[in-house]
């Protein structure tokens, strides 16, 4: 028994993403969720089953499984705004479906569970943000956080314009307003990865998701521990963490805590596996 419990990890992910693939599929009447969420399921526990194996890439085939899967098939085949405007125009019709269901799972009630585990194995953005070369920040964080509240309100104003002003073929602009929205993000992550040396700059001062994000995770289940009897406060694992974050502190006022993306590249470089 002790032998399969290193695997514990990848089957309770599996089986809790297939608890809701089922649940929707069931009281949604839509076959699409059962496929849909056992897929990300099953990506996930893939990931979670080769880093287990040490396999180097392991957090990377499941971001781009997951990735590509939401941004060319949902995103692009099936026209699906999967970003906040998205979010925000399902929520004003009053429906409980795409973006809904995906924000409530992924970002808004999931993070009570897994944290910010999404940002880390799922999001498009930060799949193409993490190919460049910058994946530990070369200076210090930067005192630029409000913006994220920025870009989460122009979101919201801009949806409830459409709405307001009472706009025909909102569908049509959710679909346009995903496509250039991505181009935008894309192009402004690049830009300030190269200018702040940090691949992950635009999750820490631009993405509106973390709006949501950053207070859930505050309680989540999930979360890295330092076994302090095994610590030398080498300070490996900080000098690796892509967000910043203070893993050799317990507590949940942890420095950074919340922008925990469970990477688990400070549990790789942990000489003592105190992590």
């Amino acid at each position: 028994m002790r032998k399969f419990k290193p695997y514990l990890p990848p089957v309770c992910c599996l089986l809790i993403f297939e608890a809701v693939a089922v649940t929707l599929w069931l009281t949604k009447h839509n076959l699409f969720y059962l496929f849909n969420f056992t897929y990300i399921g099953c990506s996930l526990s893939l990931g979670l089953f080769l880093f287990i194996k040490k396999h180097r890439h392991a957090r990377r085939v499941a971001q781009l499984l997951v990735g590509s899967y939401m941004l060319v098939y949902l995103g692009l085949i099936c026209r699906e705004n999967m970003q906040i405007e998205g979010f925000w125009y399902y929520l004003f019709t009053g429906v409980f479906e795409a973006a809904t269901i995906h924000y409530a799972v992924a970002k808004i009630f999931g993070p009570l569970l897994f944290g910010r585990g999404w940002c880390g194995y799922a999001c498009w953005t930060a799949m193409v943000l993490d190919f460049l070369p910058y994946r530990v920040p070369a200076q210090p964080r930067k005192k630029l956080g409000w913006l994220r509240y920025v870009t989460f309100a122009a979101s919201l104003i801009f949806v409830g314009a459409l709405f307001f002003a009472k706009v025909g073929s909102i569908e049509r602009i959710m679909f346009w307003a995903f496509l250039v929205g991505n181009v935008l993000y894309y192009a402004v992550g690049v830009a300030l990865a190269f200018w702040f040396k940090d691949n992950r700059a635009f999750c820490k001062y631009i993405c509106p998701i973390t709006v949501f994000l950053k207070p859930m995770s505050y309680f989540s289940l999930v979360r890295i521990r330092c076994d302090k009897s095994k610590c030398v406060s080498c300070g490996k694992c900080q000098k690796v963490c892509p967000m910043e974050v203070d893993v050799t502190d317990n507590s949940r006022k942890r420095k950074n805590g919340t922008e925990c993306i469970l990477c688990m590249e400070c549990v790789k470089n942990c000489p003592k596996d105190a992590l």
